[in-house]
């Protein structure tokens, strides 16, 4: 599992409409000093809502099968009481973030889990700067790692067999490779999947609405289902070796008595991923192939979604990224396929924060067209939802656009108000001043002068 570095997580929005060679002046421009940085006090999260008969498929799939595709022949897990290290030189902001993480994994997932200074620990987290982390693994914002410790022991041993999840019998120590210099919440966010998967399961679905076990990046930090699974994971009815068939036949009694409210009438279990549809996404999310090889592979991967038809998590995103591709390309298609994202992410309860994703980009064409009324509306729905989810990004850049929305309608002092207090949680989403004040100036640039 890992997270892509550069299509979702560090770029909300894009231009919809051309900025002027010489842009005028913009309230970015007269903010000195930038508010202490905001953070998640409320540890509440999403609870889980789905049924378990398919919760129960979802456990084997992710459990049993690497992203690849590749079966795991026995289910894997720590034993005893499992410690984390942070190694030296990590951001100021991630201790913090480990202990809340730490926190919900004791109380939400029954896992016996804390923190240590011991070098024998069982879980090590290493920051590494963002280049170096990318020049080992090119697509990966961040990563783990079993049976090394430190980086120096990566580089030796990763060309083994040794760091194949699929060899272990019994997980005795892992690291998690987080980028140094990323802002504080990409560095928060690679923290929850990674030590999920170095807890748990190894594999990413992309047919889940409700998960950060999904490489769509939509989930930023551990949901209920999320916690559940891990708790699953480390109940006694299941134990390091067991396979997926004997696996089938405790899961459901399991679920049904860690999750009593599940125990009703589901969908069952969904279709599975085509590989071809993966590919193609992997192909148009990542920088490799030009900006039209990029497309060609969007629109392969809408075609696929089309013909299967999945709607949900994999269709809507499918939309999504192509309305990404479109943008500074073809607005009329991107405004479109936007568009078809919102209406199949807004059928399901599920996928709010999908839809809250769906509304900056909305949210970049109606400023742009001068509609305030059209901007304000889309923030205001859509900020709950992204401070219910712990985005502070996703929260802050919402609020930017509804703040120079009531600019345009000659509410200064409102407008002011907005904007001060986006900030602060701009700091966590964006890391440095300078990144803030580009993405204040980004978004007043795309009002109309």
């Amino acid at each position: 599992m890992n997270r892509f570095g550069t299509f979702l997580v560090a770029t909300l929005l894009a231009s919809c409409s051309p900025v002027p060679d010489s842009a005028p002046a913009t309230r970015a421009a007269t903010v000195s000093a930038l508010p202490a940085m905001r953070g998640f006090s409320d540890n509440t999260v999403v609870p889980v809502t789905r049924s378990n008969s398919e919760m129960a498929e979802d456990f084997l799939d992710l459990v049993f099968r690497m992203e690849n595709g590749r079966a795991i022949a026995g289910m894997s897990r720590f034993e005893g009481p499992i410690t984390v290290r942070i190694a030296p030189g990590a951001p100021a902001t991630l201790a913090p973030d480990l202990d809340a993480l730490l926190a919900r994994l004791r109380r939400e997932a029954q896992i016996d889990i804390s923190r240590t200074d011991r070098p024998d620990a069982g879980i090590t987290v290493e920051a590494v700067p963002q280049k170096v982390l990318q020049r080992a693994v090119p697509q990966a914002a961040c990563f783990v790692v079993p049976r090394v410790r430190n980086w120096a022991e990566f580089l030796s041993m990763r060309k083994t067999d040794a760091v194949d999840w699929t060899t272990l019998k019994v997980r005795t120590h892992a690291t998690i490779f987080i980028p140094a210099d990323a802002a504080p919440q990409e560095i928060r966010d690679c923290l929850h999947e990674e030590l999920a998967q170095a807890l748990g399961p190894l594999n990413d679905l992309y047919r889940l609405p409700d998960s950060v076990f999904n490489d769509d990046n939509i989930h930023a930090v551990l949901t209920g289902f999320d916690m559940l699974m891990l708790r699953a994971t480390y109940a006694p009815e299941l134990r390091n070796g067991i396979g997926r068939v004997q696996a089938a036949g405790i899961i459901g009694p399991l679920l049904a008595h860690l999750n009593p409210r599940g125990e009703r009438g589901g969908q069952g279990s969904f279709p599975d991923t085509s590989r071809d549809w993966i590919t193609a996404m992997e192909t148009a999310l990542t920088n490799g192939s030009s900006p039209g090889a990029r497309r060609q592979s969007i629109d392969r991967a809408v075609r696929i979604a089309q013909q299967f038809g999945w709607g949900g998590p994999r269709e809507g995103f499918s939309y999504y990224a192509l309305g990404r591709l479109q943008v500074g390309h073809d607005s009329t298609a991107a405004l479109a396929a936007f568009g078809r994202a919102d209406a199949i992410y807004s059928a399901s309860p599920l996928m709010q924060i999908h839809s809250a994703h769906i509304a900056v980009q909305k949210a970049a064409f109606t400023l742009s067209a001068g509609d305030a009324i059209g901007t304000i509306d889309l923030a205001d729905k859509a900020i709950p939802v992204a401070a219910r989810h712990q985005n502070a990004a996703l929260m802050a850049t919402l609020m930017m656009f509804k703040a120079e929305a009531l600019d345009m309608q000659g509410d200064s002092v409102a407008a002011e108000a907005v904007r001060v207090d986006s900030l602060g949680w701009a700091r966590y989403g964006f890391g440095s001043d300078a990144n803030v004040r580009d993405r204040l100036a980004e978004i007043s640039g795309l009002r109309p002068y």
